[in-house]
């Protein structure tokens, strides 16, 4: 095989062969030059297009300027910037010269920052505007090795503007000698369970999550539309809206700013996409939108798709009853990348997360490591080509959730006997109630099939004799004023819809979830309000 070359059997295409060198950003810009696809639309915003050619040229000038300024194959760079061509320029340019970039969430405090980092080591910074304050923080904080500032937005005191430092580097850049199994990029995982964690991926991870998923269950062809308000500095974001649009040639839609249901659903209007990524949370703002009366044409989606959350069936007929589409769930982590268990067209079942996608291996193992039987809950091992080498410095918690290739994803899942997942909650959040095992996600699930709720979370909590009893944290529709009473009406409710243990025995109104940047219920936050 020729350098950077990769074989996809068309028999089974989850057996993916690279060549001793290979380097990502080849396939994923090269490819289609070398193919006369300059001109094709990565990405598009509201007020530009981004092409293939344009692209090519300031990710090797991005290259060019961090081995400029010092920084050696292998050393990390961070990137606070929005989703904008500045972190393709960033994200690519790093891995072409085989230095490893590190998106993080732009929207966190300095605290944050600082511990990663301290963490990480990171030598350069890439910043947007709107983190600029807290990441000043973070450096004041020192214990750090940034030895270069750069922002996307105006240059200030200590900080050079990228478009400026790239100007005058040459535009083509050799794509560093990495292999598939070199490290690639890192990815610290979104704080649904308190601190983060560096997953720490490979240059051939993105191609089997395309592969696997993108093209295997979406069908995802050359010159389809996408639209995914998904940031591209998590897993699912930066799969959909950077791996999935570079390997197959599509193009997707962005939202820079962060998403509304409104603008969501503007943007589907305007941009007519074939596929749509969303999450539980955003699915159900749009639907109460839609019923208050916004405007907004579907017609050009195919597939709709959401994973992070579980999707109550509520939700899911709510969204049919509005648009005639099915949304797809799923299961994914940021350390397999994407996702490994799906419903599609050919094989859908309502309130579960689909069969696993082909090219991945899945169990359900009890806390003895055995296989449980259909319908029981375990927590779900996954093994596939695009999960994460290990934790960065985190030695113990690698050796406790990576075994043998198998990844211990913290879900807690049944799977029946044709082969559907059922996400039950994560294993911290699981609860016990008269000895027997309750999923929250079951009673949220319930709680948000009554027309009174918007959104609904269940955690344990202790009751008077130090008994772990469910209690339930519930968004009302449309900002409705809540006491007592429609307490009283949710728990009698639930009582009819559920096994009579499975009741919330406190309900706590409030005005929203706290949520992570990917929609995740962060439920660890829920347990200090009273």
């Amino acid at each position: 095989m020729k350098a950077h070359e990769v074989r996809v059997n068309s028999d089974r295409p989850w057996e993916i062969a690279f060549a001793p060198v290979f380097n990502v950003t080849v396939p994923f810009l090269d490819r289609h030059l070398n193919e006369g696809r300059s001109d094709f639309v990565v990405a598009r915003w509201r007020d530009r297009d981004l092409r293939l050619d344009e692209l090519a040229r300031n990710v090797n000038r991005t290259a060019n300027l961090l081995k400029r300024l010092g920084v050696k194959p292998g050393e990390r760079v961070m990137l606070l910037l929005r989703d904008h061509p500045s972190f393709y320029y960033a994200f690519l340019g790093a891995c072409r010269a085989g230095i490893v970039p590190i998106p993080v969430n732009y929207f966190l405090r300095a605290a944050d920052y600082a511990y990663m980092l301290k963490d990480s080591q990171a030598k350069v910074v890439f910043v947007c505007k709107e983190s600029m304050a807290e990441i000043e923080g973070a450096l004041k904080a020192g214990d750090h090795a940034v030895t270069h500032r750069i922002t996307s937005d105006e240059p200030s005191a200590g900080w050079k503007n990228l478009d400026e430092l790239t100007a005058s580097e040459p535009d083509s850049c050799p794509p560093a000698e990495t292999t598939a199994e070199t490290d690639c990029f890192w990815l610290y995982s979104s704080g649904s369970t308190g601190s983060p964690k560096a997953s720490v991926h490979q240059h051939k991870d993105m191609v089997f999550t395309s592969q696997l998923y993108g093209i295997g269950i979406v069908k995802i062809k050359p010159g389809d539309v996408m639209f995914s308000p998904a940031k591209l500095f998590f897993a699912y974001g930066l799969g959909n809206s950077l791996s999935f649009p570079l390997w197959i040639g599509a193009t997707t839609t962005m939202l820079e700013e962060r998403p509304t249901p409104e603008s969501a659903l503007d943007a589907l209007t305007r941009f007519k996409p074939s596929v749509y990524f969303g999450i539980p949370t955003l699915y159900a703002g749009q639907i109460a939108a839609l019923e208050r009366g916004h405007k907004a044409d579907l017609s050009s989606l195919r597939f709709c798709v959401t994973g992070g959350e579980i999707l109550p069936t509520p939700l899911l007929n709510k969204w049919r009853e509005l648009t005639g589409l099915d949304i797809y769930d799923s299961i994914g982590s940021s350390e397999v990348l994407h996702f490994y268990t799906s419903n599609r067209p050919d094989a859908f079942r309502a309130g579960t997360a689909g069969q696993i996608v082909p090219g991945y291996e899945a169990r359900v193992l009890n806390e003895a490591g055995e296989e449980v039987g259909a319908g029981e809950v375990g927590q779900l091992w996954i093994r596939g080509e695009s999960t994460a080498k290990y934790y960065w410095n985190k030695p113990e918690k690698t050796a406790e959730s990576m075994r043998d290739g198998w990844f211990g994803t913290g879900d807690m899942v049944s799977c029946d006997a044709d082969g559907y997942f059922t996400f039950c909650g994560r294993g911290n959040d699981m609860l016990k109630v008269g000895g027997i095992w309750v999923s929250p996600s079951e009673m949220e699930s319930a709680l948000v099939s009554h027309p009174m709720v918007l959104e609904a979370a269940v955690i344990g909590a202790a009751d008077d004799n130090g008994l772990i009893k469910p209690k339930a944290f519930v968004v009302p529709r449309n900002g409705k004023a809540c006491g007592d009473a429609e307490a009283a009406e949710l728990t009698n409710y639930l009582k009819t819809k559920l096994a009579p243990f499975k009741y919330p025995r406190w309900i706590r109104f409030v005005d929203e979830l706290p949520k992570t940047a990917s929609g995740k219920i962060q439920r660890f936050r829920l347990r200090d309000i009273p």
